[in-house]
């Protein structure tokens, strides 16, 4: 015979904790430049409709359905991602970069087992690594190439004076009296935000856009020099709130350790019955 209650028990605390597992993900990265917050909500599984009456005169005044629904527990129904805006704090520092507006993401270059993979981040931290012929690469705080406009490593010749990176993320340099436009960095907007995955390093991908049934313009577009909104000298903090993290956390433990409790009450119960039976 199966028991419902540990079903649903044990059914409800893996889906629990796969919501801890979220909450404090999103609490060790409260100081992750650019980091944007997952929420996840529950949704119940299937609901049954057991033991209908048939006894016209018990239906008398009844305003539910005959019989008694038990559900067979919950699940997380899906994980969003919050792109709110982060609080933007000054560096002082030329290469930190701070979007200051809310769906837009840096382009990156990740090597992967299928090839490189352009990949998306909010995390403005870079870095000028030297390269081979004398030049230098724009790259994130983990050695990952920043792509500019034209989906290209962004390579500077050294030995210019000074730089300067403006609003529309263009990358000017300065050599002497000579001052020119070199570079621009790639910006994309995510028009369904949903759809994107995360994956390491603070970072997010697109799915499979063909079994999903949609085209990648649909996903993530270009942002034109006029749209563009960059700030360098700071960076976007994390858009984390901390507090109700850990009044989520609470709640969690407290729903695992009813589930836990109902788990265990379940089974001492069919140890009693199974004792009467003997």
């Amino acid at each position: 015979m199966v028991n419902r209650a540990m079903m649903q028990s044990a059914v409800t605390m893996g889906q629990v904790q796969r919501k801890l597992d979220i909450i404090g993900q999103n609490i060790s990265n409260a100081n992750t430049a650019g980091y944007k917050s997952r929420q996840a909500d529950f949704t119940s599984l299937l609901t049954q409709n057991i033991d209908n009456l048939k006894d016209k005169e018990a239906a008398v005044g009844r305003r539910t359905p005959d019989g008694i629904r038990l559900g067979s527990g919950a699940r997380l129904g899906h994980t969003n991602l919050d792109l709110k805006q982060g609080t933007v704090r000054t560096t002082d520092r030329e290469l930190d970069l701070a979007l200051l507006k809310e769906r837009h993401l840096f382009r990156v270059q990740v090597p992967t087992e299928a090839g490189n993979e352009t990949q998306y981040t909010r995390a403005g931290n870079f870095y000028f690594l030297p390269v081979e012929n004398d030049q230098l690469m724009l790259t994130t705080g983990e050695g990952h190439p920043v792509l500019g406009d034209d989906g290209e490593e962004i390579r500077l010749d050294n030995g210019f004076d000074d730089f300067t990176i403006r609003g529309d993320g263009s990358i000017s340099v300065k050599r002497g009296d000579r001052e020119e436009t070199e570079a621009s960095i790639g910006i994309a907007e995510a028009i369904r935000p949903r759809m994107l995955e995360t994956t390491e390093g603070n970072r997010f991908r697109l799915p499979d856009t063909e079994a999903l049934g949609f085209n990648e313009e649909e996903i993530l577009a270009a942002v034109q020099n006029e749209d563009r909104s960059v700030r360098s000298n700071s960076l976007e903090a994390s858009n984390v709130d901390t507090g109700q993290q850990m009044t989520g956390m609470l709640q969690m433990q407290r729903a695992y350790q009813f589930n836990a409790r109902a788990l265990s009450t379940s089974d001492e119960m069919m140890g009693l019955v199974n004792q009467l039976r003997s």
